[in-house]
């Protein structure tokens, strides 16, 4: 399904630091090509404009923003048939990255104007959808945190990590999947669709978007001893070669804490039960993605990307 044949709405963000520097770039392409663009005026407020530009039959909706945004806006074309395109300007981009799109402005804007559709999964954590990873434990206190600061990117997120491990205390759960249960204690807990974060932090290696499965990573309690053995392995791919590390792969899993507690979707922040349940969409969201081979030697077309 060709790029120029859909009609097209992009949906900024402009609170995002790299979306306001991208945003010239961005409407001058969506005006070459004759698409509308939307500016965010609140929080939760990009998904009411996903809604609105199904309402108005667009068939391609693009996120412009960090993850928050593209979560809201992916969670309003899930299951709808149209494709989601990627401007990402977040600070960990776990789904850019895996699907190709990480990168300067002029690289998504190729992806658009030359891409193909892709099929991917979604879950859901507590009935709210996820694209990346839903989690809890440590990776939800941090994303808790790192929300309420200013100093955002890598460093921000490492800077607050390592002021709160030290202070984190593990939990005890129960995980069920295929009617087993397993007791286990754990300094964080993830049920991932890609296999990162974010940055390069690879929690969930092997994890594949479009398989319709997915993967759980629980880490043990983190000390002095193993920190920085459980931190490179992060980072170069290899947690799951860990013994004392959990991977599982199933459609759904049930987790039973002793009490209620945070939950991050996709780095966002919730207040979640003490039994959360985690399930698989199979194939229930389409991402422009870039073409095979010689995607990277087209430059962006001046027109025929969409029609107003």
């Amino acid at each position: 399904m060709p790029s120029s044949l859909l009609k097209t709405r992009f949906i900024v963000n402009l609170s995002s630091s790299r979306a306001a520097a991208a945003f010239a770039a961005v409407r001058t392409f969506a005006e070459a090509h004759v698409a509308s663009l939307v500016v965010t005026e609140r929080p939760g407020h990009a998904a009411d404009l996903a809604a609105q530009a199904l309402d108005d039959d667009c068939k391609l909706i693009v996120a412009v923003g960090g993850d928050g945004t593209i979560n809201e806006v992916a969670s309003a074309l899930t299951d709808s048939g149209a494709v989601l395109g990627l401007v990402s300007c977040g600070s960990g981009d776990g789904l850019g990255r895996t699907l190709g799109v990480h990168g300067s402005a002029e690289h998504a804007l190729r992806v658009l104007a030359n891409g193909r559709p892709r099929d991917l999964d979604t879950g859901l954590a507590d009935g709210r959808p996820f694209f990346v990873t839903a989690g809890i434990g440590f990776e939800a206190e941090v994303a808790a945190r790192f929300n309420r600061q200013n100093f955002r990117g890598p460093l921000g997120y490492l800077a607050v990590s390592a002021a709160l491990w030290r202070r984190h205390q593990p939990e005890s759960c129960v995980i069920t999947c295929d009617g087993v249960r397993e007791a286990r204690t754990i300094f964080t807990l993830t049920v991932a669709n890609c296999d990162q974060y974010g940055n390069g932090a690879r929690i969930a290696p092997g994890a594949q978007p479009d398989d319709g499965l997915l993967d759980l990573t629980a880490v043990p309690p983190v000390t002095f001893a193993n920190a920085a053995p459980l931190l490179a392995r992060l980072f170069l791919g290899s947690l799951n070669h860990r013994a004392d590390v959990v991977r599982l792969r199933r459609r759904t899993f049930r987790l039973e804490r002793a009490r209620p507690g945070l939950l991050q979707t996709d780095g966002e922040t919730h207040l979640a039960g003490a039994k959360i349940e985690f399930t698989v969409r199979p194939r229930s969201l389409r991402v422009m993605v870039p073409a095979p081979s010689e995607f990277a030697l087209i430059p962006v077309a001046p027109a025929g990307l969409a029609e107003a």
